[in-house]
């Protein structure tokens, strides 16, 4: 088994489009666990819109490779399109942080609501 951390992440609908991604992220992967949905300011965007960030974690006998699409695919069926880079709207976006013990998005881990979330996280699944 193959432990996972993802961070959801929406600065448009973002009630609505998290709670399709957690129900999805359930189907798919029914160990999984949440720690509670925070509130942060756009980085690097011109967009003002807050952004609602959530982390999970999961356990998946899955490769690598096939998490990854099952998180694009969950991105495309929320409503993410190319187009919406532009605009700086993220409808979706589904960054999978941790497999096993690879960081795969190192200078994610070091954001506050991502370190703050992790240790909500193990405080849940404790």
């Amino acid at each position: 088994m193959h432990t996972c951390i993802v961070c959801l992440g929406s600065n448009y609908n973002t009630k609505g489009n998290l709670a399709f991604a957690r129900i999805r992220l359930k189907e798919l992967f029914p160990s999984i666990c949440f720690a509670p949905e925070l509130q942060t300011e756009p980085l690097g965007l011109h967009n003002p819109a807050f952004f609602s960030n959530q982390l999970a974690q999961f356990t998946t006998q899955e490769d690598l490779s096939a998490v990854i699409c099952f998180l694009k695919e969950i991105e495309q069926k929320v409503g993410r399109r190319p187009e919406d880079k532009a605009k700086e709207k993220v409808v979706m976006d589904l960054d999978l942080l941790m497999y096993d013990d690879t960081v795969l998005k190192p200078d994610d881990m070091k954001r506050a609501y991502v370190v703050d979330g992790f240790r909500q996280l193990c405080d849940v699944s404790l």
